[in-house]
């Protein structure tokens, strides 16, 4: 029997606080996260999720949908 406690989950973060989280790790990351310019931070913060949910999106659909959202808020700005 495993008497281990269960991790807490910490609160979710907002976009902002995401972004100054993941800051550094964008700048210093390769071109392709680069492109994604103010969605990058959620991209990382997608990747960290993944690697502490051993890969199960269905934990992360936070992230997803930050990183959705954001990328149809870039796309809208853009065509403009």
């Amino acid at each position: 029997m495993d008497n281990a406690a269960p991790t807490p989950k910490s609160p979710p973060l907002s976009p902002q606080q995401l972004t100054a989280l993941h800051q550094d790790a964008a700048a210093d990351d390769d071109e392709s996260v680069k492109q994604l310019k103010e969605c990058s931070a959620l991209y990382l913060s997608l990747q960290d999720c993944l690697v502490r949910s051993n890969r199960n999106w269905k934990s992360c659909q936070m992230e997803v949908q930050a990183l959705k959202a954001c990328n149809e808020k870039r796309k809208n700005s853009s065509g403009k």
